[in-house]
Order: C-alpha cells, then structure tokens, then sequence
C-alpha cells in the first residue's frame, strides 16, 4: 500500500500538467499520482502516459469520458490505494522539499498508529504576475505539529477556511462519509472539503507552504467574470452544502460554528457575484435564493442571514450593493484571490 495517493484531474491540460506531476513524483515510492485525463481534446493523455512510463511505480493514468472536476475526483478516489488522499489540480503545484516533510509526518501517524483522519499544511496564492505571493496559514488557528479533535485548541478567523488545497484526508473516512460529487459541476471543491469534517475525530496542523494554487488565468473557474457566467454552479453547490449540513449530527460546538461560517462565506460569494453582475436577472436570482433558505431551513437562515456578512450582502437599494461591492474588493486585495 502507498502512503498517498495523489488524484490529478486533467482536462486540456498538456500545457502544465507535467510540471505538476513532476513536483509530485519527487515523493518517491510512498507517492501514487493518479492521472485522472476527463475526456481531454488535447495532448492530455499522451503526455500523461509518457509520465505513467517514464515512472511505472508511481504515476497510472485513467481516463474516462468527460464528467468534470467531481466526477475526476472521484475516479481518483475510487482507484486510490494509498493510506491518505490528496488532490491537485493540474496546473497547480507542490513544494517539493515540503513534500518530503508531509510525508515524514504521514509516515510517523501510520507507523505510531495515530488514528489521523485529516493533515492541514498551508497553501500559496500564486498569482499570476503578482510579486508578492499570499500564503493561507493557520498557524494563529491551531498549534503546529499537534494532534486535536475539534474540540481542542482550534480557532479559525472568519478569513482562514480549510480549502482542497490545504487539506490531506484519511482515503478511508473519505469512503466511510460517502462523498461522491456531483458530475458536470464546478465548484464541487467546496463540497469535498465540507462534508468530511464531520468524520474527522482526529487532525494535525503543520506550518509549512506546501500547495502552490495558481490563480491569474482567464479561463480559471475562479475568475470574477468566469464566476459571474457559472453563478448557477455555485448557488447549486451552495445548496447541495445546506442540504448536507442539515442532515449532519456535529458533536463538537466549535465545529459547527466553523462549518456555519463555510456556509456563511458561500452564501456571500454567491451573493456578491449576483451584485456584481449588475442584471436585474441576478439580483433576481439573490432575493430567490436566500427566500429559498428561509423556506426550506429556517434555523439556519436566522444564522446566516443575520451575521456580518449576510447583513452587508443584503443591505438595501443601490446603496447597499454598492457597500457590498467596496467589501468584497477589500477582501479581494488582501487576500489576493481571482
């Protein structure tokens, strides 16, 4: 058995998929990288194969008619063999020297039987032409190199959220929640790291800049423009993370706080794309989804609808939308994300 597999979801991806998979391979034995090529028109699967060949114990390739993000993922999943489970996407990249410290620590937590559903190491947003480069931490969240439950010493600030790019999950709890996401959808990221956590009884924090996330491509999910055109794929997630929430029994208080501020954040970027949008369609589309929230889950309507974000998503008239904007430009500056 491995110690991590590594899913890399490809779709149209022979311009950066090999350096990708390169930093990956630095792993050696322990590593298993799964190229999951999604119905590619491009040079994808070849030059995945020549990876598979050029490193036969380490790199396989599997590809599959085109299902989107999700649906690769769970490829990956379904076909990992490794104790833990990773994804990366393909135009993004690891640090190789840190590499080699995750699976140090990985290695400990299997040989001493620590029982680790989840490792959290910190990711870099590399922005595209940005000299300065913005790394997500959570070094004030929780103590380095300590195994917690939620319970614990954890506190996250309402601007650290546990991403794809942070998070290393146990592949057998994966199996065990029965995450499966939804085909021919974007921004199922969100969902694969949120439906989990109630499964996670035990998990580590390392200081270490690991996951390098690029970010500046114009046809990049995370684009604003990009974003605004699929705002239909976010309000359905958004909804499919509701759904799930309010079937969860979360034992530990400050992880439900937690998982309620995830919802919050979705329910604003959802409703500051409708603004920004500028259509009298969107806007539309916002006064209906949060009547739907408040239809169809109340309780957690009166949370999220009354927090500091959902009250400056909602403030009345142009005024409002225009208060809503300056925020979300504030936070786009600092946090350097799009």
């Amino acid at each position: 058995m491995k110690l991590l597999s590594v899913a890399v979801p490809c779709y149209n991806s022979e311009a950066y998929m090999e350096h990708c998979v390169e930093t990956l391979v630095s792993g050696g034995e322990d590593v298993e990288v799964i190229i999951v090529n999604d119905g590619s028109k491009d040079r994808t699967e070849e030059i995945a194969k020549g990876l598979m060949e050029k490193y036969p114990s380490i790199v396989k390739v599997i590809s599959q008619e085109n299902g989107g993000h999700g649906e690769a993922v769970n490829t990956g999943l379904k076909n990992a063999t490794g104790e833990y489970f990773k994804v990366v996407d393909s135009d993004d990249w690891v640090n190789e020297a840190v590499l080699k410290k995750i699976l140090k620590t990985l290695r400990y937590m299997v040989r001493e039987n620590k029982k680790l559903d989840m490792l959290l190491s910190n990711f870099v947003y590399d922005k595209q032409g940005a000299r300065h480069k913005k790394v997500m931490s959570y070094k004030s969240a929780m103590d380095s190199k300590h195994i917690t439950s939620w319970d614990g010493a954890i506190k996250f600030k309402k601007t650290q959220y546990i991403l794809m790019h942070s998070v290393i999950y146990r592949t057998q709890m994966l199996r065990d929640c029965g995450l499966e996401l939804p085909k021919h959808t974007f921004y199922v990221d969100n969902l694969y790291v949120f439906k989990p956590l109630p499964y996670v009884k035990r998990l580590c924090y390392i200081d270490v800049d690991f996951y390098h996330y690029f970010i500046g491509r114009d046809d990049q999910s995370v684009n604003e423009k990009v974003m605004i055109s699929r705002i239909d794929q976010h309000i359905k997630v958004a909804k499919i993370m509701l759904e799930e929430y309010s079937k969860m029994e979360i034992e530990s208080g400050k992880l439900d706080k937690y998982m309620i501020q995830y919802l919050d954040m979705m329910m604003c970027i959802a409703s500051v794309m409708l603004i920004l949008s500028g259509t009298e369609e969107n806007l539309q589309k916002k006064r209906e989804l949060w009547a739907w929230l408040k239809e169809t889950y109340p309780e957690i309507y009166k949370k999220l609808r009354y927090s500091i974000m959902g009250i400056a998503m909602n403030l009345p008239g142009k005024p409002g939308r225009l208060v809503s904007k300056a925020a979300y430009k504030v936070t786009q500056k600092i946090f350097g994300f799009n």
